[in-house]
């Protein structure tokens, strides 16, 4: 959407119609659903969501923050965006595949309604049953290099080992960045991705033709999508 606002501005000043035939073209292709898809599908390739069997036991099972907000009103319930992050560590850790469930103390840095992220999952992870001795958090983070730093922290506290060894938690589309900035800290990962945005299979997405047509929705979804490519390049976490 900047990209199409920066051209039309262009227009304005210029006048010159070409800009509004590349504002066109921008808007077409990055509002198709099927192009919002490849995007997605390149973002978490290779991931695919793991049994819980096929995972090995680590020092730690960390969970990073983002799925958490604040409803509008006077309510002290506090929402998800989407809990697989959360639901995977949880399950992870009944399944034995370590004693320590690590989740990092994300805020936002332009709001301080919210309580670090890591506080609200210790409470709901001890009323479904786990002991709050396994459970950890860090200091308030609001990136995901200062959650690997803040992790590496706790780590080193609690753990009397050179090597840190983890698996890591986090959306798909988000992993293989984080796996980079985790590793750059000294801190060996197993990747488990959670919160798939890409669907099963793409021939299903050919077939349905409301992906071929512009919709706002598909529009979001490419900037989303290109919003984490910029993160890859600025980390060079390709």
């Amino acid at each position: 959407m900047g990209v199409i606002l920066t051209l039309l501005l262009v227009f304005l000043f210029r006048k010159k119609v070409k800009f509004i035939y590349s504002a066109l073209i921008f808007l077409i292709i990055f509002s198709n659903g099927l192009f919002a898809d490849i995007l997605w599908r390149l973002l978490e390739h290779p991931w695919k969501r793991l049994e819980y069997s096929l995972v090995a036991p680590s020092d730690g099972i960390v969970v990073l923050s983002g799925g958490r907000h604040l409803p509008p009103g006077n309510t002290k319930i506090i929402e998800w965006y989407d809990p697989d992050r959360f639901l995977a560590g949880i399950e992870l850790y009944k399944a034995d595949k370590s004693n320590r469930l690590i989740f990092t103390g994300g805020i936002n840095p332009l709001s301080s309604d919210l309580p670090p992220e890591g506080d609200i999952y210790i409470k709901e992870a001890v009323s479904m049953g786990l002991p709050k001795e396994d459970l950890y958090t860090t200091y308030p983070v609001n990136n995901t290099l200062q959650e690997a730093r803040a992790i590496k922290k706790l780590l080193n506290d609690e753990i009397p080992l050179i090597q840190k060894k983890i698996i890591l938690v986090t959306s798909a589309f988000h992993m293989k960045r984080a796996k980079k900035i985790f590793e750059s800290e000294g801190i060996i990962v197993q990747a488990y991705p959670v919160d798939f945005k890409s669907s099963r299979s793409f021939i299903s997405s050919l077939r349905n033709p409301l992906k071929w047509m512009p919709n706002s929705f598909f529009l979001y979804r490419s900037s989303s999508a290109i919003r984490e490519i910029i993160g890859r390049i600025i980390y060079r976490s390709w």
